[in-house]
């Protein structure tokens, strides 16, 4: 997933220098999305990782 987060902010950046701002906006918004979501998993499996077994 966060492969994905930066092939999208790569996108945006040629799309930004192309002066394509409207694909730029959206592929960064895609970006943010995709990091922030996998910050979430990522926590959820440290803390799941950490549980003792019973």
């Amino acid at each position: 997933m966060l492969y994905y987060a930066i092939v999208f902010f790569v996108i945006a950046l040629i799309a930004a220098v192309f002066g394509f701002g409207g694909i730029a906006g959206a592929a960064t918004g895609i970006a943010k999305i995709l990091f922030f979501v996998f910050l979430v998993l990522f926590v959820i499996s440290l803390l799941v990782g950490r549980r003792p077994k019973i």
